[in-house]
């Protein structure tokens, strides 16, 4: 499971890169304020989540027996899916309603981090 976690956080890492230079590159002519910062936003967090996922990894390595850093980060995975995507997609389709899918990857990832403090908790 850990292995999958790696992969995953190696790829968001990659395409973080691959989006941001995209984003800065590529939009920073076409996009108006609003809809360059939701952008930047899902990349900022993207990138932030990647390196929480790549900790997670690390940690859960050192205590196996706790499978709630595995489910912090599934959560983060799912919230760099759901947060970061959503933002991006609504800045290069300028469709509002697709910023109602926003808080969910929100809420993955404050569940994830949640997961942590308990993980961390049962392992003093």
């Amino acid at each position: 499971m850990a292995v999958n976690q790696l992969i995953i956080a190696a790829i968001s890492g990659f395409l973080a890169v691959a989006i941001g230079a995209f984003g800065a590159h590529g939009l920073k002519n076409k996009l108006d304020d609003t809809l360059m910062a939701a952008y930047q936003t899902g990349v900022e967090y993207q990138f932030y989540h990647t390196l929480a996922l790549l900790l997670v990894v690390l940690i859960g390595a050192q205590f196996p027996s706790i499978g709630l850093y595995k489910v912090a980060g599934w959560l983060f995975a799912l919230g760099i899916v759901l947060f970061s995507g959503s933002l991006y997609a609504l800045a290069l389709s300028g469709v509002k309603i697709l910023g109602v899918v926003t808080p969910i990857g929100g809420l993955c990832f404050l569940a994830g981090w949640l997961c942590l403090v308990i993980a961390g908790v049962k392992s003093l």
